[in-house]
């Protein structure tokens, strides 16, 4: 494997910082891999909730290459990615950030390395960054298919549940031959495994379609494959990258890149800044909601190296955020992510993000949540509220909201064809221009009484700066900042 030079360790990280970070994890070893309980969370009041901006696939300077030279072969720290975990979260909280979660890439007998060297980072991270909660986890290389963020509990033993699931079942953990793990059935044995705990991680896949090499073509995740993990583990297996990581493809002086690929997307190009999965309405995400699955979005930075230091990748919160409705609390964030309590933007287009159904008795549900209505229903209210903000983003623009789009489906249950790809009944049911919402404050408010379909369903929200109707496939050279997109995740509408 050609390594990659290491960059130098830019300019701006304190020299009193680093020297701190290596004393003080060098301190840790012996007593590394000490986890703090977490907050219970079983009193947790709705009002407590709020919208934190996280990231859940970030890579450190503990994504390593490796020598290939030496039996078995040897990490090469900063090598696949340059910056310490304490960086990467002083960057987060910079960027805003509430949570974020680090995942580096395995290797060769990789989880023992992560044990002794990355654990103790994040730990002394949490000491030093602690406005940013900081999970533990890593990039799963998934038996059998591609990449997924792997995300642990923060509970004690938190550093040996991943120790374990890496070393059990990680594709690129085995040497000399790692193709003795992929497989299909590796990887649900891995979800069995991880469902088993008495706080089971969350499992998210990466980039879904990066490998694919066309539209309707899935490369190494295909949704065969994807629905077969949701059915061995519902409350592991909760969803996708919406919109993928690498997408800071800019020069250091911050022009756009005329070759660069938006998340890196170079055959089956991004729609938006999302992957085709989720930006083609009646596509792939809305096949998986066709059969009531609990399938939900992010969207990250794919962190390796900064357009300002040569890389194509934004800061954690610079370009990406997914916002989770929750209690700041380790328990509840994680809890919101696995309950797709959940909305994802890009360039900061929106900030909060409120939708309501509201039945005739008045009873409602909120993002990622179910509304059970009676027969008699005839309608239902849904209420948007949304908050543009009036500042700058990283870029200094302040960029506007054009249009927010209504998007209903049919639930029509489990699908006999584990390929399918398509749901028909998808469609965009209104789309809302500024002149159509009001304001209260710094709030636009949308509200739209639905006639539904007679069966169950489900709505799902997006909105954009852009004049486009649909998502456009990103070309070459696009500069990310001017075609922003948000989505939520769906609500639900069931009749008991």
């Amino acid at each position: 494997m050609k390594l990659r030079p290491t960059l130098p360790i830019p300019r701006w990280i304190p020299a009193f910082l680093l020297a701190a970070l290596a004393l003080t994890a060098l301190a840790l070893l012996p007593e590394g891999r000490h986890a703090t309980s977490k907050t219970p969370s079983d009193a947790l009041k709705e009002s407590d909730r709020q919208w934190l901006p996280g990231d859940h696939h970030i890579h450190s300077r503990r994504s390593e290459n490796y020598e290939e030279n030496t039996d078995p072969p040897t990490p090469i720290a900063g090598t696949d990615a340059d910056y310490p975990i304490v960086v990467n979260a002083m960057k987060a909280r910079e960027y805003d950030l509430a949570w974020m979660v680090s995942t580096d890439h395995g290797g060769p007998t990789h989880s023992a390395f992560n044990l002794e060297h990355a654990y103790p980072e994040i730990v002394q991270s949490r000491s030093l960054v602690p406005e940013v909660l900081q999970f533990y986890g890593m990039e799963f290389d998934v038996p059998g298919g591609n990449h997924a963020s792997l995300i642990i509990p923060q509970v004690a033993g938190e550093d040996s549940m991943l120790y374990e699931i890496e070393r059990r079942f990680g594709e690129e953990e085995v040497y000399p031959d790692p193709s003795s793990r992929d497989t299909d059935e590796k990887m649900l044995e891995a979800l069995r495994f991880m469902r088993e705990f008495e706080d089971p991680p969350l499992v998210l896949v990466n980039h879904p379609t990066r490998s694919g090499d066309d539209y309707g073509s899935y490369g190494s995740n295909p949704p065969e494959q994807l629905r077969s993990w949701n059915d061995t583990a519902p409350q592991v297996a909760v969803g996708m990258e919406g919109a993928p990581g690498h997408q800071g493809r800019l020069a250091p002086d911050g022009a756009v890149r005329p070759d660069g690929a938006r998340g890196s997307y170079d055959e089956a190009p991004t729609m938006g800044g999302f992957d085709q999965m989720t930006a083609q309405v009646g596509g792939v995400w809305d096949s998986f909601l066709a059969e009531g699955r609990r399938w939900w979005i992010t969207a990250t930075s794919d962190l390796h190296y900064n357009w300002r230091d040569g890389g194509g990748d934004f800061w954690p919160g610079e370009y990406s955020k997914t916002y989770v409705y929750a209690e700041k609390t380790y328990d509840d964030v994680l809890d919101g992510l696995r309950n797709g309590r959940v909305f994802v933007t890009l360039g900061d287009l929106i900030t909060e993000l409120y939708v309501t159904a509201e039945d005739g008795d008045g009873a409602t549900a909120s993002i990622g949540e179910t509304l059970s209505v009676t027969e008699s229903e005839s309608s239902t209210e849904i209420a948007i509220r949304f908050r543009d903000p009036d500042r700058p983003n990283a870029r200094g623009e302040t960029p506007s909201v054009r249009r927010v789009d209504l998007i209903l489906g049919e639930v029509t249950g489990p699908s006999s064809d584990s390929t399918a790809d398509r749901n028909e009944s998808a469609r965009v049911v209104q789309r809302f221009t500024s002149d159509e919402w009001s304001t209260d404050g710094d709030y636009a408010v949308i509200t739209h009484r639905l006639e539904p379909p007679s069966g169950d369903y489900y709505i799902r929200i997006r909105g954009t700066n852009t004049e486009q109707m649909e998502p456009e496939p990103d070309s070459l050279g696009e500069d990310p900042w001017a075609d922003l997109w948000f989505y939520s995740n769906p609500i639900f509408v069931e009749h008991p």
